[in-house]
């Protein structure tokens, strides 16, 4: 019988390299590609993911385990799938996931047709996410690490993509997988994960919003937390809405594209008590409305809604029809422990009601919906 042809997508990492020490040992036929995404070296962060230490260490992993080895430029692919669409949603206003997006247009679109140019069966990556199959549908359930579980940045992708991925290490927790590495003498075992954009590293983000979007000077505008807007009832999925006369001036800033909602770091005022949050950015006027504390009303929300036909159903069987509702987990952002919700389609508008009052929800950002631990849908927040 004829080995399967597995395509590896070696980060220089240590879960990608023990994803291919386990499909080796597994006795399939292996190809590592490393994927390099950026050239613009003058916008990374020292030291913090050079493309270079990372290809020369997953060439050495490739050696080590005796497979071929090849870097594969998706640069071009890259700028025009997610830089520019980084750059898009700034513009606007609104807080992109640039990860998400890099496993749907990049990882499982453009390399993966690559890897099948190859001959490849599948593909494999070293996220922790567990794939099962069952009366002729591909399941994507948690990682078994619930620290680490990346199921979330795979909320976009479809039945299609995910038949053609392998996930070696899923069933792994982060200190098993360091285990083997060690086991197994590989060179990455004990190197730091990676952060940053995907397969890029750190960049400066300021910086790099600065060469893209003109910046311009701005208020800062303080809204009380006992401001009766807090008071009114705002209609479902829609977010609390400020001008100017309904706070103070406290301070300026050099473009309201440069903060999301949430954020504490970066708005330079000071003498208050409590730190200051972002509640909300008007990209328009140009305008950063801020609260003070943590536990500020205007971070918090119990519902939001997502553009109905930007929704992602991986499991096509469990979409909601028009005018009805369904009981789900729901997160907002990575590592988010899993919230229970109701999600209701209405006319254009998915809404999602949350038990309980969510923080800081960004629009641009992902809320992706499970059942069972298992993934079953996904949107962009409007």
């Amino acid at each position: 019988m004829k080995k399967k042809t597995v395509v590896i997508a070696l980060s220089g990492g240590v879960d990608s390299s023990v994803s291919a020490l386990l499909l080796k040992n597994a006795g399939y036929n292996l190809i590592a590609l490393f994927m390099r995404n950026w050239h613009d070296n003058s916008l990374t962060i020292n030291n913090e993911c050079p493309w270079i230490t990372d290809s020369n260490d997953a060439l050495q992993i490739s050696n080590h385990l005796n497979i071929p080895f090849q870097i594969v430029d998706l640069s071009k692919e890259y700028k025009k799938r997610i830089i520019d669409y980084m750059i898009a949603e700034y513009k606007r206003g609104v807080t992109p996931n640039p990860d998400i997006l890099c496993n749907k247009e990049i990882k499982f679109d453009v390399f993966l047709k690559y890897a099948m140019q190859l001959n490849a069966d599948f593909i494999a990556t070293g996220h922790y996410c567990i794939k099962e199959r069952k009366n002729g549908l591909y399941y994507l359930k948690q990682g078994k690490d619930q620290l680490k579980d990346q199921s979330y940045f795979l909320c976009q992708i479809t039945q299609k993509q995910l038949s053609k991925i392998l996930f070696p290490i899923g069933h792994l927790t982060k200190k098993e997988v360091r285990q083997i590495a060690i086991q197994n003498n590989l060179i990455t075992a004990n190197k730091k994960d990676s952060q940053g954009l995907c397969f890029v590293g750190k960049i400066k983000l300021p910086v790099f919003l600065q060469n893209k979007i003109t910046s311009k000077k701005g208020n800062i505008i303080e809204i009380d937390k006992k401001s009766k807007i807090y008071q009114k009832q705002i209609a479902l999925g829609d977010e609390y809405t400020y001008t100017p006369s309904d706070g103070e001036k406290i301070g300026t800033h050099n473009g309201a594209h440069n903060y999301t909602i949430g954020q504490r770091k970066g708005l330079s005022v000071g003498g208050k008590k409590e730190p200051l949050f972002v509640l909300r950015i008007d990209v328009k006027d140009n305008v950063v409305y801020v609260g003070m504390g943590d536990n500020h009303p205007g971070l918090f929300r119990k519902n939001l809604k997502i553009d109905a036909k930007k929704t992602n159903w991986l499991i096509d069987n469990s979409q909601i029809k028009s005018q009805s509702s369904n009981e789900y987990m729901v997160r907002i952002r990575h590592r988010q422990p899993l919230q229970k919700a109701i999600l209701k389609i209405k006319k254009e508008h998915l809404y999602i009601i949350f038990q309980t009052k969510q923080r800081a929800i960004a629009k641009g950002q992902f809320a992706a919906w499970y059942k069972n631990a298992i993934l079953i849908g996904s949107g962009p927040i409007v």
